[in-house]
């Protein structure tokens, strides 16, 4: 996925008529020039909770803007260091709504998601009060859909054409920039206008051909995580202690699923992908390491990728009996090697997914 940030966010929106505030972005050594006050100086991060953080600060004089800038800039948002800050009119707020299209993986659809309830603790707000509704892709957004959100948010007449004229915009922007999420959090009542007070758009990275003028929008990454692009490994890093060694997308979701049934916390997840290199299958292991799992789970499907170059790599990485526990769990070309390579080092070898997540994730026998 490819995260853009607000300020990248909001020239989308603009370009397909959502209101958005008047705002310019100014990077570090830029000179502030604003004209009309009060203004939002607001870190530009991917990381969400920027209000908590003292990111977001608000000044009434080109004195104050200058000191919040130079104040937000010397700030670490998420871990990420704040490089730019985005400077925009202060709205006058009088409600503030939530909305957003993202992809129903479960149902194969797009699905719109409002409340009433918009800002900065969206994620405490009770599931019944998000209001839900399903796109057919083949159909899209549909009159009934706008009624049914204006009638959930309690929206006057205007208010609820000018509502249904910002989906419709979003489910556009969903669909012709293939987009993983638009989010409106908070969509602002700025009085007889809904403005759009942030934005936060993900593309689908696979559809990154079609869309040239994302590549070069830069991505917050780990220090590991860096590494293992420069070595063409797909590496999440996470904030738990256990680490996950996989193959393919499907194989490494459905790791992390069991890891979190059994009420384990993925440190990483390491999608080795098809490789019959041993090397490569070192360097992957040693990042894993990196990150000092208490326990590391290795879910391989052997077809591409041979089950017994995995095993080789992780043993010349580990050498024999090691200390942390460790499940191997290898299926398919030549994956009685594997378990025998496995055996030889004192690596627990597993047959089913369960068995390795609970022995990792609970510490059975």
């Amino acid at each position: 996925m490819v995260k853009l940030p607000e300020y990248v966010g909001k020239e989308i929106f603009r370009k397909y008529g959502i209101p958005v505030p008047e705002g310019k972005v100014y990077r570090r050594g830029d000179k502030i020039e604003w004209q009309t006050f009060p203004v939002c100086v607001k870190a530009q991060v991917l990381a969400g909770k920027r209000g908590k953080a003292g990111a977001i600060k608000f000044a009434s004089t080109p004195q104050e803007l200058e000191l919040a800038a130079a104040e937000i800039m010397t700030m670490k948002v998420g871990g990420s260091p704040v490089t730019e800050v985005l400077v925009e009119e202060k709205l006058n707020i009088l409600k503030e709504y939530y909305l957003s299209i993202t992809l129903d993986r479960d149902n194969r659809c797009p699905v719109l998601l409002a409340s009433a309830s918009g800002g900065m603790d969206i994620e405490e707000v009770p599931d019944p009060e998000i209001h839900k509704i399903k796109i057919p892709p083949f159909i899209g957004v549909q009159p009934y859909m706008l009624r049914e959100v204006a009638t959930k948010l309690g929206l006057e007449k205007d208010m609820a054409k000018a509502i249904g004229n910002i989906i419709r915009q979003m489910y556009q922007i969903f669909t012709c920039e293939d987009a993983e999420l638009v989010e409106i959090n908070p969509l602002v009542d700025a009085g007889a206008r809904l403005v759009a007070a942030d934005a936060k758009v993900i593309i689908e990275d696979d559809a990154l051909f079609r869309h040239p003028e994302y590549k070069g929008v830069p991505q917050e990454f780990t220090e590991l995580e860096k590494r293992a692009r420069e070595k063409d490994i797909s590496f999440i890093q996470l904030d738990g202690d256990i680490g996950i060694i996989a193959n393919g997308a499907g194989l490494t979701m459905a790791t992390l699923d069991a890891i979190t049934y059994y009420g384990g916390k993925p440190a990483v997840f390491l999608d080795l992908g098809g490789t019959d290199d041993v090397e490569k299958v070192k360097e992957a292991f040693k990042l894993v390491l990196e990150v000092n799992p208490k326990a590391v789970l290795v879910n391989i499907f052997g077809g591409v990728t041979k089950c017994d170059t995995v095993a080789k790599g992780i043993v010349e990485v580990l050498g024999k009996n090691p200390q942390m526990r460790i499940a191997g769990r290898i299926k398919g070309f030549n994956e009685e090697e594997a378990r025998q390579i496995f055996a030889n080092a004192g690596i627990r070898g597993v047959r089913t997914l369960d068995e390795a997540a609970r022995f990792v994730c609970e510490g059975g026998a």
